[in-house]
């Protein structure tokens, strides 16, 4: 079994508890504003591996996974290459490896549940981005509905699957209070939500814009303040 690699992370501290080794897979169906990786977006970029390659690279590293690492399969959208994922980790699992799932879940089909359950099953913990609560505002933001994306969030309930819930706070997009209110009633709603991280946009990958050529959709955006990154993280604190 093979997969499109981005990149590699050796020693990840931001992705998963614990030290982790970061997989950055190649494609994503979705285009967010403000994506800083577009250059994961296509799926026949990066290197190809196979599976046990990549398992290779990352038991190099076993010895450092304290506080509870392992490995996390990012993006792009690492469902895009789900049985890659799988594959790899079944391999990992196999010598004790804590395992997480990096994903917007954007792929998912409530009329085929079962499309997911390989790799689910040998998910640890899966890192569920919520791009925006609002399904207009989160078309106008990722080109995609956010129906699928809710959809598989349930789904995860149902299982019994520890997430994480990630939601990037942008200014006038994605920091309006009702929504973030609306948001916290939803993760409420799940009851196997563990952590809720607010990540503030930043602007650190406009110049992949301009060495690949592409217009940077949100000029002139500024980061939020100190106060709405506050106000959002006590929203949306599970306390």
């Amino acid at each position: 079994m093979t997969g499109r690699v981005h990149s590699f992370e050796s020693f990840g501290t931001v992705d998963g508890p614990g030290i982790r080794f970061v997989v950055f897979l190649q494609g994503c169906p979705m285009r967010c504003l403000y994506c800083h990786n577009p250059d994961t977006w296509s799926v026949s970029a990066g290197t190809e591996y196979t599976a046990e390659d990549v398992a290779g690279r990352v038991l190099k590293y076993k010895n450092y996974f304290t506080g509870g690492g392992g490995v996390t399969v990012s993006g792009g959208e690492p469902l895009m290459q789900a049985e890659f994922v799988a594959a790899l980790f079944a391999a990992l699992k196999d010598k004790g490896i804590h395992t997480a799932l990096d994903t917007s879940g954007a792929l998912y089909d409530e009329d085929r549940p079962e499309a997911f359950s390989s790799l689910l099953s040998l998910t640890d913990l899966v890192l569920l981005d919520i791009k925006h609560i609002d399904d207009g505002e989160h078309i106008k933001l990722t080109g995609r509905s956010n129906k699928n994306i809710l959809a598989f969030a349930r789904r995860l309930a149902e299982l019994g699957k520890n997430v994480w819930i990630r939601h990037v706070l942008v200014p006038g997009i994605t920091d309006d209070d009702g929504c973030l209110t609306r948001l916290k009633a939803f993760i409420s709603s799940l009851g196997n939500v563990s952590r809720v991280e607010v990540l503030p946009y930043h602007t650190m990958g406009a110049v992949k814009y301009k060495k690949l050529g592409i217009p940077y959709p949100l000029e002139g955006v500024l980061p939020p303040s100190p106060e709405r990154i506050k106000n959002a993280k006590e929203i949306l604190s599970l306390k």
